[in-house]
């Protein structure tokens, strides 16, 4: 990879500042636009206040996740919003471009400039990463909220992909009793062989009442009215899982139980963490094409 490039990260949440700030470490010339103004001077940073420049990167990062709706940029540490297409406009097809978690808009936006937008966030190496955070990231919301110890608590992990395994491992290593319920049957095989008791999720509904905490990393409805009954008033339920989320909380706030929907916790339990493995995962994009 090239030494020093042109880079450009655009808008996003305490990662990305922290992502602009690292790369500037590197070496790197950096600018930032629709993300704040940091609160002390960084060299080789330069605070942009148009995106008319930006065609002059070699690479340019947009947030994790890139879009709010409605072609606007994420950008929640900006004071205002910026619509997506004026940003694109200035792009051209030569440059690397890059978001996190792209939606089908954005990428009809960039489709129709004849712009390739690569997915850092679909890379195996930043998912990985980003478990390490939202697992521990789970274990802090349980402390706060949590009537009683994790240790000896009985835990449930809903799902038992590489989030559903790490957040898991850490309730176990903390003295908590972890059962896992998972759709596929080599998860439920590993979670039995690393100790955890373990149930096909099809048959949730009837065994959720002993439950102190219920996590789930499931983006799917597996948490509906029916199962919902059966949990006990002051069970903790933490949702992992990304948009459209695991459970119904309409049906929640009926029955009185309270919901956690724990969105982009890397970002806001880890945001140093966060930016690094974002780093990290778009270096490895650039080599591979050849920067």
């Amino acid at each position: 990879m090239k030494h020093e490039l042109n880079i450009w990260v655009v808008g996003g949440d305490p990662r990305q500042a922290r992502l602009a700030q690292l790369l500037a470490e590197d070496g790197h010339t950096v600018h930032t636009y629709a993300l704040g103004t940091p609160q002390e001077p960084v060299p080789g940073l330069t605070v942009e206040h148009s995106p008319r420049r930006v065609g002059r990167a070699d690479c340019v990062i947009l947030p994790l996740t890139v879009s709010t709706g409605g072609g606007l940029l994420n950008a929640p540490l900006a004071l205002s919003e910026y619509p997506l297409a004026p940003i694109l406009d200035q792009l051209s097809p030569s440059q690397f471009l890059c978001g996190g978690r792209l939606d089908p808009e954005t990428r009809e936006l960039a489709r129709e400039r004849e712009l390739t937008i690569h997915d850092y966030f679909a890379r195996e190496e930043l998912a990985i990463a980003n478990a390490v955070p939202t697992a521990e990231g789970a274990v802090q919301l349980a402390m706060e909220h949590m009537p009683v110890t994790i240790h000896g608590s009985r835990v449930l992990l809903i799902g038992f992909g590489r989030v559903g395994r790490l957040t898991a491992q850490r309730f176990q290593a903390l003295g908590a009793k972890v059962s896992v319920a998972a759709r596929k049957y080599d998860q439920l095989a590993w979670a039995q062989a690393m100790g955890f008791a373990g149930e096909h999720l099809a048959q949730l509904k009837g065994w959720l009442c002993g439950y102190d905490l219920i996590v789930n990393t499931v983006p799917a409805r597996v948490l509906g009215r029916e199962e919902l009954e059966d949990v006990k008033p002051d069970c903790l339920i933490l949702d992992l899982a990304s948009k459209p989320g695991g459970v119904d909380l309409g049906a929640a706030g009926e029955l009185g139980l309270t919901v956690i929907w724990a969105l982009a916790l890397p970002g806001k339990v880890a945001p140093v963490t966060a930016g690094a493995a974002i780093r990290n995962t778009i270096y490895n994009m650039l080599r591979e094409i050849g920067y």
